[in-house]
C-alpha cells in the first residue's frame, strides 16, 4: 500500500430517508359516489447501512465521498396501496473498520466480518393511511399518518489493520527494513525519521508454506498517546494485532529505557494492549559486536530479547520460528 493510495480516515455526513405519509383517500366511483376510506400506507425510508468486505484494504474508495443519502419512502395512494420504500445506502469498508458518532466520538460499532451488515441511521417508517384508523365508531377518518422524519448525523469512519504481527518501534529503528526483507512489501526505507507515513502490511513465508501478515506501524516517540509526531493517527492500527514485536535499534543509547516509553505509550493510549503476546528484539546488531550484545541481553535479561540484522540477515529464522511460537500460542 502506498502513501497515495492508503486511507484509514473518512468523515461522512450520512441521512437515512424519512417515511412516506399515509394516504387520506376515499373511494369514489360512479355507482359509490361516497366511499369509505382506501388511503394505503407509507414506505419506510431507506436506512444507511455499513457492509463489511473483505476485498477492501483502505478507506481510498470513500476519500471524496461527503455524503451519503439514502431515498425517501413513497406517500401511500388510493386503493390501499402502500408507497414504495426508499433505497437503502450501502457503505463497504474493510474488515476492522470503526464507526465514530463526529459530533460526541461515540464509539458506535465495528466491521470485522466479511458481508457482515450494521444500520448506521434507519429509515423512517411510512404513516399509517386513513384506512387503517376506521372502526365502528370511526367509519370516515378524514386524517392519514406522517412517515417518521429521516436521521442524520457525521460518521467518522477508521480503519484499523487487522495483522498477525505489528511492529512498534521509534521512528528509524528498522521496521520498514526488516518487512521489506523477510516479505514481498516494498515500503519506503531511507536514513530519517517518519519515513513511514502509512502503515504497510506485507506477508511473510515461513516454513511448508505457511505464513504469517505483518504491519509496519509509523514510529512512536514520547507522547505519541497525546498525538505527538504521528500519534493517535496511527495507534489504533496496533489494537488489531496478535502479536507485538517491539524493535530497539543496537545503537540506542538506553535499551531498557527506549522499551519502557514504548511499553508507557501502550498502556497510556490502551492498557488493553499491553495484554498481548509480545516480543522483544534488538535490531541493527550487526554494529555491534558481541561483548556489547551480552550486555544489552543482561540488562533486558527480563525479556529475553532475540537480536537480528535485516542487512545481514543475521538471527531472521531465529525471529520467524518465535514470531511462529507466539502465533500458535496466541491462537490457542
Amino acid at each position: 500500500m502506498s502513501e497515495s493510495n492508503f486511507i484509514d480516515y473518512v468523515k461522512i455526513f450520512c441521512r437515512s430517508g424519512k417515511g412516506g405519509g399515509g394516504s387520506a383517500h376515499f373511494y369514489r366511483s360512479k355507482k359509490t359516489p361516497k366511499g369509505g376510506p382506501d388511503g394505503g400506507n407509507g414506505g419506510r425510508g431507506g436506512h444507511v447501512i455499513v457492509r463489511g468486505n473483505a476485498q477492501l484494504w483502505t478507506l481510498l474508495h470513500l476519500k471524496y465521498t461527503k455524503h451519503v443519502l439514502a431515498e425517501d419512502g413513497q406517500y401511500g395512494s388510493e386503493n390501499r396501496k402502500t408507497g414504495r420504500e426508499g433505497k437503502d445506502k450501502v457503505i463497504e469498508v474493510p474488515l476492522g473498520t470503526v464507526v465514530r458518532d463526529a459530533e460526541t466520538n461515540d464509539y458506535l460499532f465495528e466491521i470485522t466480518n466479511d458481508k457482515e451488515e450494521i444500520i448506521l441511521h434507519a429509515g423512517g417508517r411510512g404513516g399509517m393511511g386513513n384506512d387503517f384508523f376506521k372502526t365502528p365508531t370511526l367509519q370516515a377518518p378524514r386524517f392519514a399518518q406522517p412517515g417518521e422524519p429521516c436521521i442524520e448525523s457525521w460518521a467518522i469512519f477508521e480503519l484499523k489493520l487487522l495483522a498477525d504481527v505489528g511492529l512498534v518501534g521509534f521512528p528509524n529503528a528498522g521496521k520498514s527494513t526488516l518487512l521489506s526483507v523477510i516479505s514481498a512489501a516494498k515500503p519506503e526505507i531511507a536514513d530519517y525519521p517518519f519515513t513511514t507515513l502509512v502503515p504497510n502490511l506485507g506477508v511473510v513465508p515461513y516454513r511448508d508454506d505457511r505464513s504469517f501478515v505483518m504491519a509496519d506501524i509509523p514510529g512512536i516517540i514520547e507522547g505519541a498517546h497525546e498525538g505527538r509526531g504521528l500519534g493517535l493517527r496511527f495507534l489504533r492500527h496496533i489494537e488489531r494485532n496478535s502479536i507485538l514485536l517491539f524493535m530497539i535499534p543496537a545503537d540506542s543509547e538506553d535499551h531498557l529505557k527506549e522499551y519502557k516509553i514504548l511499553v508507557n505509550e501502550l498502556k497510556l493510549y490502551n492498557p488493553q494492549l499491553l495484554d498481548k503476546e509480545r516480543l522483544v528484539t534488538i535490531s541493527k546488531c550487526d554494529l555491534i559486536d558481541e561483548s556489547t550484545q551480552k550486555k544489552i541481553a543482561t540488562r533486558l535479561k527480563n525479556h529475553k530479547p532475540i537480536f537480528f540484522s535485516s542487512v545481514s540477515a543475521v538471527g531472521l529464522a531465529e525471529l520467524k520460528d518465535e514470531l511462529w511460537k507466539k502465533l500458535m500460542s496466541a491462537n490457542d
